[in-house]
């Protein structure tokens, strides 16, 4: 279960979870591709773990965009021989009413989230294939991959849509040792959910110090977030992962908020 001589791409890897991951795969051994929007940011997370000793690349990646991922993919391959890893993991969070909900909005959603999955999986897994050694493809979703949550409907069915990709994934992949997994984590405490705090309160009429303990983490075991490295080392670990023994799944990383 080694990472080691592996090439992983990590789409969203300048920040959050996605640096995260990154970062701990590479230091696993990994060669690193850092897809992004932001150049610039992504060149940090380059810089970090070439200095810590480890392998890795930046390519500019609107994962919405099937030219740019395509070509994103071709750069990775051309760097590092291959791609044995896809963590697709770059989105967004928009949040009002159904009633409200612009429809602009829900197709930026759906475009980053459903269609960008798609998209790497599609430009990937060639070279996974033509490769003969399969990989690894991992789904960034949430515990709203299963469950549901007010004022979140784009988000919540993408989220939800992801298994099922997943799912199509690994039986197309499996005779060719490609597998799919989905890892659904509860509450980070991202950019992306610190943005969300204020947001809520002012959507419900409430404090953020109770958007934070009777909304986001009353269903933990011990309200906690979940931490980008419980996060890392989840999907270090299916990266990681050789056989079809585990394909096709969701695995939460919740602190307990959700069991499934």
């Amino acid at each position: 279960m080694s990472l080691k001589d592996k090439v992983a791409l990590v789409t969203g890897a300048a920040s959050g979870i996605g640096r995260e991951c990154a970062i701990t795969m590479a230091r696993q051994g990994a060669a690193l591709v850092i897809a992004d929007l932001n150049k610039e940011a992504a060149e940090v997370v380059v810089k970090e773990i070439v200095q810590a000793g480890g392998r890795a690349i930046s390519v500019v990646m609107d994962v919405t965009n099937e030219a740019a991922v395509t070509a994103g993919v071709q750069a990775a391959v051309d760097k590092f021989g291959s791609i044995d890893v896809l963590v697709s993991n770059a989105g967004i969070q928009i949040v009002h009413p159904i009633e409200d909900f612009p429809y602009e909005d829900w197709k930026k959603i759906i475009a980053i989230h459903l269609d960008g999955s798609f998209l790497t999986t599609k430009a990937a897994i060639k070279h996974m294939y033509d490769s003969g050694r399969g990989g690894a493809i991992i789904y960034m979703g949430s515990v709203h991959s299963h469950e549901a949550s007010k004022l979140k409907s784009a988000y919540v069915a993408a989220k939800h849509a992801l298994l099922g990709l997943a799912r199509v994934v690994a039986k197309e992949g499996g005779p060719r040792r490609v597998r799919a997994n989905v890892v659904c984590p509860g509450f980070v405490r991202t950019p992306l959910v610190e943005k969300q705090i204020p947001e809520q309160a002012k959507a419900f009429n409430i404090s953020e110090a109770d958007v934070i303990k009777n909304i986001m983490l009353k269903d933990t075991v011990d309200g906690e977030f979940t931490t980008t490295a419980d996060v890392a080392n989840t999907v270090a670990f299916l990266a990681g992962f050789e056989t079809n023994a585990l394909t096709g799944q969701s695995i939460t990383v919740s602190h307990g908020w959700s069991m499934h």
